[in-house]
């Protein structure tokens, strides 16, 4: 596999067949990349399971924490890994030691010697993307400035002493 150039019917084979995602590295800081990519892909109907020592036993987004990949209880489709380049060989090990077929590292995430040895078991593997991102490009959700969060808005904010009339000096300040 070449992975700097993913075809397009690769990464939607996988997102396509995914249903559970173990998403190693999760967040409860909902300014983290991690959250609302998690939350994003929960909105698109996958499942999406914390991994995080640090948070073990808490919830994030509804979904209960485990510390490992080794302590998930539920069928594994995707493991998506929110950590650096380096921790993604044991974890890339440990998603081939459950049964995973699929090792998703995040933009910024390239271990190749994980990646091989991943692909060795039989795994498919991605590195350096983001699965929000591709699922929002494959499926035509991106908007002009890359999101489609329905935030950006060309409407006039109303200012905290009431209505804005245009025209008016107030309105110029």
């Amino acid at each position: 596999m070449d992975h700097d150039n993913y075809p397009d019917s690769f990464l939607r084979q996988i997102l396509g067949d995914a249903r559970t995602i173990a998403m190693v590295g999760s967040s409860d800081n909902w300014v983290r990349p991690s959250y609302f990519a998690m939350k994003y892909l929960q909105s698109k109907g996958y499942r999406v399971i914390p991994v995080n020592p640090k948070a073990e036993g808490k919830e994030i987004l509804g979904e209960k924490v485990y510390a490992s990949l080794k302590d998930v209880p539920h069928r594994i489709d995707m493991v998506d890994i929110f950590r650096n380049s380096e921790a993604a060989g044991p974890i890339t090990d440990e998603a081939v030691e459950v049964g995973a077929p699929v090792v998703w590292m995040q933009l910024g995430v390239r271990n190749d010697e994980a990646a091989a040895r991943a692909e060795a078991a039989g795994l498919k593997v991605v590195m350096d993307r983001c699965p929000k991102i591709e699922y929002g490009r494959l499926n035509a959700e991106l908007g002009w400035s890359g999101v489609n969060s329905r935030v950006i808005t060309a409407k006039r904010a109303r200012r905290a002493g009431g209505p804005v009339r245009r025209g008016s000096l107030s309105s110029r300040r």
